[in-house]
């Protein structure tokens, strides 16, 4: 999943934890044990939603759409095609106004910066410049999203384009989407904190 799924997920009421599962990616290995245990909870969930993530077949359907025209970079898309769906629907998943809780998080970043390490506190900044989590509401804002991707790539992964096959499949990948984001989050919600601690590398249970 993609940024906003990943925050969204954290749930309310721990700061670290939600920083922690934001930053997710950019922490490798065993390098989450240098931080807090509420960060490490954070990482260990960013973890586990990816590898719930990948192994689903909802999922799965919606990558194999891409991959004859985006290669390993299929996967990639999708997440940012969910994230697309998330808050075309998020008034199925939060009572509360997505502006406001784009502007709650990016509140909570500054305020508490100095968690995230130095590569994500970069990215940061930039999400915050040009508004990713709202960019995500529009075509026009996934297309230039996937065109920052597609540069970091030196344009060989061409996922500039990719908003054309949203365009022409959306109800395919929407169909795929919503059952799949129930299912993830009854999946994230039914997880102890020792069950994040001490099942990182466990594979998690799939609903077909």
């Amino acid at each position: 999943m993609n940024f906003l799924a990943h925050i969204f997920l954290s749930g309310e009421g721990d700061d670290l934890l939600k920083l922690g599962n934001f930053m997710g990616d950019t922490v490798r290995g065993k390098q989450y044990l240098n931080y807090p245990k509420e960060v490490q909870r954070g990482i260990l969930l960013h973890r586990q939603i990816d590898t719930f993530t990948d192994a689903h077949p909802l999922f799965r359907q919606s990558k194999k759409r891409l991959v004859p025209f985006y290669g390993h970079y299929a996967g990639v898309i999708t997440d940012v095609f969910y994230d697309y769906f998330l808050t075309k629907h998020w008034k199925n998943f939060s009572t509360e106004d997505l502006d406001g809780y784009i502007e709650r998080f990016y509140t909570l970043i500054q305020e508490k910066k100095e968690v995230l390490n130095p590569q994500m506190q970069s990215i940061a900044s930039y999400m915050m410049r040009d508004n990713w989590l709202k960019a995500y509401q529009s075509y026009s804002g996934l297309a230039q999203i996937l065109y920052q991707m597609d540069k970091r790539t030196d344009f060989r992964s061409q996922m500039q384009y990719a908003i054309t096959s949203l365009q022409a499949e959306e109800s395919l990948f929407e169909e795929e989407f919503l059952p799949f984001f129930t299912q993830l989050q009854e999946f994230v919600d039914k997880k102890s904190d020792y069950q994040f601690l001490e099942a990182q590398n466990s594979k998690p249970e799939i609903q077909n």
